[in-house]
C-alpha cells in the first residue's frame, strides 16, 4: 500500500484495537538506560489515544537525572520546539489534541527524542501523523538519538518513504527493541 492517508487510517485502527485488547506497556531497554545520565536532555510526548505511552522511559530518564522536555507545537507552519518539562508541572492544551508545556518554558536541545508514530517498518522508517513535525525536527537535530515508540501491531512490511522522511535509530515496542537491519 503506497497511499499514506489510507495506510494511516488502517494503522490507527489496528493500533486502537490492539491497545484496547492487550493494554500493553513499554519496557525500558538497556540501550536507552546506557544513554541516560545527569544533564542529558530527553524529549518525550504525552500520548494521544492509543499511542504508545512513554511514561516508563520518562520515569527512567527522570531517575537518571536527565532534563526532560516535551514537544511543543504552535501551528502547522511553525517548526516544533522542545520545551523543558517536569511531570509535576501543569501542561496546557495545544493544537491537534496535543498536551504541552506553556510557551514560557525554556527551549532545550534534545539528546534523545522519544517519538510517537502511526506505523513503522523493519528499516526503521516511520509513518507519522502527516504534518512532518518530527521529520523537520530530526533534520534540524541530526545528533539526537531517535527512538520510536509503538505497539507491535503497527509494524508493516514496508513503508513508502519520501526524500524528507528521516528514519529512526531504534524502535521500541512492547515486545522488542528493533535496531536497523544489517545489509
Amino acid at each position: 500500500m503506497t497511499d499514506k492517508k489510507a495506510l494511516r487510517a488502517q494503522l490507527r485502527a489496528a493500533r486502537d484495537a490492539f491497545f484496547l485488547q492487550k493494554k500493553p506497556q513499554l519496557p525500558v531497554p538497556d540501550l536507552l538506560r546506557e544513554r541516560l545520565g545527569p544533564g542529558i536532555v530527553v524529549a518525550s510526548y504525552l500520548p494521544i489515544g492509543s499511542e504508545a505511552d512513554p511514561a516508563p522511559l520518562v520515569a527512567a530518564a527522570r531517575d537518571a537525572g536527565c532534563v526532560l522536555a516535551l514537544a511543543w507545537v504552535a501551528d502547522r507552519s511553525t517548526p516544533m520546539a522542545f520545551l523543558r518539562w517536569d511531570p509535576d508541572t501543569a501542561i496546557e492544551a495545544g493544537p491537534m489534541g496535543l498536551q504541552q508545556p506553556p510557551r514560557s518554558a525554556p527551549e532545550v536541545v534534545p539528546d534523545v527524542i522519544l517519538t510517537p508514530l502511526v506505523g513503522f517498518d523493519a528499516r526503521l522508517n516511520r509513518l507519522g501523523q502527516g504534518a512532518g513535525f518530527y521529520d523537520r525536527a530530526f533534520a534540524r537535530l541530526p545528533h539526537a538519538w531517535r527512538l520510536g515508540l509503538a505497539w507491535s501491531a503497527q509494524q508493516v512490511p514496508e513503508l513508502p518513504a519520501d526524500p524528507w522522511d528521516v528514519p529512526l535509530h531504534a524502535l521500541l515496542t512492547e515486545q522488542a527493541l528493533h535496531l536497523p537491519e544489517q545489509h
